[in-house]
Order: structure tokens, then sequence, then C-alpha cells
């Protein structure tokens, strides 16, 4: 095994997940032209991530629907469309009734 292929310039490096709120120290190696001071008072280099555990949806517990198809708005739109349909023929069915009882009151009357 080569000795020299591993890096050896570790240092302690801040990552930042500014959408959450939430920073951790942890050793790298990773270059960075930013610093912030950390809780115990130093300065470490700053590394801005978009997503940390603190952020990602499976470690947080609230699921996110992506949706790139448009598959949930066709089914809302189907489902949303069966609902009205529905209701027509519900309202249909009571005016047919309605018809029927008034021209079976009529001819009661004759």
């Amino acid at each position: 095994m080569k000795s020299s292929i591993h890096p050896q310039n570790y240092r302690p490096v801040v990552f930042s997940d500014e959408q959450a709120g939430f920073a951790f120290l942890a050793q790298s190696t990773i270059a960075t032209e930013d610093e912030i001071k950390w809780e115990d008072g130093n300065t470490y280099p700053l590394v801005k991530v978009p997503v940390s555990s603190a952020s990602h949806p499976y470690f947080t517990g609230e699921e996110k629907i992506i949706d790139t198809e448009g598959r949930v708005d066709r089914f809302k739109a189907r489902f949303a469309a069966a609902e009205e349909r529905k209701q027509q023929l519900a309202n249909k069915a009571k005016k047919q009734q309605a018809a029927k009882d008034a021209k079976e009151a009529k001819a009661d009357k004759k």
C-alpha cells in the first residue's frame, strides 16, 4: 500500500448550514477562504454547506413532495373533476325526482 497517497494536512474546520442555523466543528482537508470565530473563542476556516443533518428531510422527518412530472397535480385535477361530475349527477337526479314528484302530484289532483 502506498504511504504518500493520503493527505496529511487535517485541521479543524467549521461546517455551517446557513438555512438551518446549524454548524459543527470537524477535522478536514478542504480548502476555504472564509473564517469564523467558534464557540471556544478560536478562529477556524468556514465551509458553508447547502444541506446538513439539521435541514435534510430524511433526518428531520419532514417529507417534501418533489413532483417533476406533475403527477400530484394531475391526480388532484382528476379527483376534483370526478367530484364535480358526481355533484352534477346528484343534482340532475334530484331535479328529475322533483319533476317526477310534481307530475305525480298533478296527476293525483285530477
